[in-house]
């Protein structure tokens, strides 16, 4: 919208150039995000379903009575937000249509379990996830041949749709669910996933978006990585203001109406930056903590094969059932982990090629 208007109105008034501006539109668009979801989730939180305590997870109970399901109150701030800051686009409006879609999938769950009800069986959302991803890669993809680019190599690989779609769909689902299933402790699965959206936004941003850097660090120049960085950016502004009021001990929580469509939004941006290695890279802490979990769960449950019996899934549970850990340790450590990690494989990413 604003991209728009400062096209007709930069000959009225000069200033108006700042619209057409993404570094401009970024930064606007992570501050309103972040402002606005601040402000508003205390002033509406009441309304929300509460959190019935979960049996078997670790101090559980403590959230019995919170006000869950906070993702329908930041989701569609970051919808309204990127509808605001980003140039027209069809596969991007397409997916905040998905990313609602999974909100709306989510909150029915939290709804449910808030109800006493037990909550969408495993398999239902299972499907439904998988459903909303296959319609993301499709629109990504717009059943075309899709280049994407590897470690350890400048020669980049041209995908068939149907080798491409089923590749991009699993990725999704896998983040929907890795980030679902690390929503456990207090500002965890939040925090982790702001890093990673900062970390592709820059990447989308500064190299990949950027004609002459992109062609020093030989790798593709995509004309609409700014567009795909700003609605990184504007993701972490939703999550800095609901961390707010999330962080140890926590007044709100997110629920799968939150974790879901924010998993699915960062798998998404993980193939418009045309690498799948980089789920392992910006946000390789979040897939051992929950996706290792659903690995040995589908191999015992499909297969019989048990792996990993002596430790606990999530993992944030086994830190904190076995090895002590606190909430507060939990969440630094894992930071302070993926924030080591990420730069020094990153810094092997662009220049070992």
């Amino acid at each position: 919208m604003l991209p728009w208007l400062g096209r007709y109105l930069v000959n009225i008034y000069g200033p108006f150039r700042l619209f057409t501006s993404y570094l401009f539109l970024a930064g606007m668009g992570t501050a309103l995000a972040a402002g606005l979801t601040w402000l508003l989730l205390p002033r509406l939180w009441r309304y929300l379903p509460t959190d019935g305590g979960r049996a078997h997870a670790v101090e559980g109970q403590q959230s019995k009575g919170k006000p869950i399901a906070a993702g329908i109150i930041f989701i569609p701030i970051y919808a309204l937000v990127c509808f605001l800051v980003l140039p027209f686009d069809l596969r991007q409006l397409g997916l905040l249509g998905c990313v609602l879609l999974s909100m709306t999938q989510g909150f029915a769950d939290d709804k449910s379990k808030s109800e006493g009800k037990g909550g969408w069986s495993e398999y239902a959302l299972g499907a439904a996830d998988l459903g909303i991803a296959l319609i993301v890669a499709l629109l990504i993809s717009q059943l075309r041949e899709v280049e994407i680019w590897l470690p350890l190599t400048k020669i980049p690989l041209t995908l068939p749709p149907w080798l491409y779609i089923p590749l991009a769909t699993a990725i999704i689902w896998l983040t929907i669910n890795a980030t679902n299933c690390t929503d456990g402790v207090d500002g965890l699965s939040g925090s982790l996933s702001a890093m990673a959206f900062l970390y592709l936004g820059g990447i989308l941003y500064g190299v990949l978006g950027h004609k002459d850097i992109s062609q020093y660090l030989l790798v593709p120049h995509y004309p609409d990585g700014a567009n795909w960085g700003i609605m990184a950016f504007v993701m972490v502004g939703c999550l800095a203001g609901y961390l707010w009021h999330n962080a140890y001990p926590s007044a709100v929580l997110m629920g799968d109406s939150g974790s879901r469509p924010m998993g699915l939004l960062l798998g998404t941006l993980i193939l418009a930056c045309g690498n799948p290695f980089l789920i392992l890279i910006v946000s390789g802490v979040m897939l051992i903590n929950g996706a290792t979990g659903l690995l040995k769960v589908a191999l015992l449950r499909f297969f019989k094969i048990g792996i990993f019996k002596t430790v606990r899934y999530p993992l944030h549970d086994h830190v904190r059932h076995t090895m002590g850990w606190s909430n507060p340790q939990v969440l630094v450590r894992f930071m302070l982990l993926q924030a080591v990690v990420t730069p020094i494989l990153l810094v092997l990413l662009f220049k070992v090629r």
